[in-house]
């Protein structure tokens, strides 16, 4: 079981911001990752405005039992330029760094919109490449935003595109239905969604994704599970400066 592996893939699913006309200007949640029901990391993601640019930032921290003999320490970063009036924007610029015991990963990709175009580098094996991209790309960081910002409806799925520093992938994202849930932070009304992961690698034979968001205009992340090949895997909103005035828990 890659436990670490699942830990940092939650550090990319599981972000929050608010849709463009309600962001706020600092932003940070929590999310203990459990496996089996045992604690086997922490996710923090914050997000500030800088000018014209969203700054996100996400880290994934393994808990001391299982730093004992494998390590997770994990760091993502986007940068999007937003857009004008409700319009979400576009990524300009995406980094992955990602030290996992002795495995080390550090890529990073820049967008050019007017070209269309986006070069990425793998920074450790000296490598890059130019890949063509949709006027509607984003980066595995970045997406979440942009979806959050679209009208769910259960019974409905819409289409999204991921670049991951490899390759351009047009994801299915389901959404399922209407559900209250209960975290250590509150019962919240929720829109279940499910991204129909295209991917290579580990994740692409797990699937059954599905990610929890707050049933209102902020449709913040709160929950995040998926089946493995052992157990299950769910990461649950615990903490941070998450919730503005404006928004309500279910009652």
């Amino acid at each position: 079981m890659k436990i670490s592996a699942l830990l940092s893939f939650f550090a990319l699913l599981i972000l929050s911001a608010l849709p463009a006309h309600a962001m706020s200007p600092n932003e940070k949640l929590v999310y203990d990752v459990s496996w089996t029901g045992i604690k086997a990391g922490t996710t923090t993601q914050e997000l500030s405005t800088k000018g014209s640019e969203l700054h996100i930032v996400t880290t994934t921290r393994s808990t001391p039992w299982l730093d004992t003999f494998f390590r997770v320490e994990d760091r993502a970063e986007s940068v999007v330029v937003r857009g004008s009036g409700d319009r979400f924007g576009f990524p300009r610029y995406f980094r992955n760094k990602i030290s996992e015991g002795n495995h080390r990963r550090l890529k990073e990709a820049r967008f050019d919109q007017q070209k269309l175009k986006v070069e990425s580098k793998d920074l450790l094996h000296k490598t890059q490449r130019v890949d063509d991209i949709s006027a509607t790309t984003y980066d595995p960081l970045s997406i979440v935003y942009y979806v959050r910002t679209l009208d769910l409806v259960p019974g409905r799925s819409l289409f999204v595109d991921i670049y991951d520093c490899k390759k351009l992938w047009n994801t299915e994202v389901k959404v399922l239905r209407r559900e209250e849930v209960e975290t250590p932070v509150g019962r919240f009304k929720t829109i279940v969604v499910q991204p129909m992961m295209k991917a290579d690698g580990f994740f692409a034979r797990t699937g059954d994704v599905k990610v929890w968001l707050t049933d209102d205009a902020l449709k913040i992340p709160v929950m995040v599970s998926t089946k493995v090949k052992i157990g299950k895997i769910k990461a649950v909103l615990t903490g941070g400066s998450y919730w503005p005035q404006t928004a309500t828990k279910a009652d």
